[in-house]
């Protein structure tokens, strides 16, 4: 099994670096590969709205390709900037928000007002998990990765929750994690803040 593993793994690595050779080598800027990430994000959120799983599904693994895309062709390419990690956590954002946006409408075009409000509550713990780090970060000289769900996580659960139609359970996950991560980053920066405070 670790031997297919691997090879799998070599395999979508060599796919991946000649996708990006080949956007750098005819000059794609990042940013418009950001930019088309978004719109594709856009798509699984009208996806998930339709209730269309499998293909919202598809859509969301083809979003992830864009996000690994966008920061290996800036590297590769020499072409890394600030604006351009700025512009993409951004778009990131309205990405994740717009799955949840299309979540919400499929609950509620099914009636379902118990998971409107689960999918509102999930929504808005994936946004704090990014504001509190950024925010911790802005304060703090160190890294705050702290919690279990980032941003590649949730793109999983999601696909996972798509592909097996359990995405009520998935919705429960992400709430769940979400809050804690965003507790946790709370702790994580009120220690690091008390810390240097001490050392004044």
């Amino acid at each position: 099994m670790t031997s297919i593993s691997s090879t799998i793994g070599s395999a979508g690595k060599s796919i991946v670096d000649l996708i990006v050779r080949a956007l750098s080598a005819i000059r794609v800027h990042p940013n418009l590969i950001t930019f088309a990430g978004f719109l594709v994000s856009i798509g699984a959120a009208v996806a998930f709205a339709t209730g269309a799983w499998r293909t919202a599904a598809i859509i969301v693994i083809c979003a992830g390709l864009f996000d690994i895309l966008d920061g290996a062709v800036a590297r590769n390419s020499k072409t890394v900037t600030n604006f351009g990690a700025f512009f993409d956590s951004v778009l990131d954002r309205y990405g994740d928000i717009s799955f949840m946006i299309g979540l919400m409408f499929y609950y509620m075009s099914v009636a379902n007002r118990s998971y409107v409000l689960i999918t509102s509550i999930a929504m808005l713990g994936t946004i704090m998990v990014s504001y509190t780090r950024a925010r911790a970060e802005s304060l703090i000289p160190v890294r705050c990765r702290i919690g279990f769900l980032e941003r590649p996580e949730r793109l999983v659960l999601l696909i996972i929750g798509s592909l097996s139609h359990r995405m009520e359970a998935v919705l429960w996950v992400i709430l769940v994690l979400s809050h804690l991560t965003v507790v946790g980053r709370v702790y994580f920066t009120w220690k690091e803040l008390q810390s240097m405070e001490k050392k004044k």
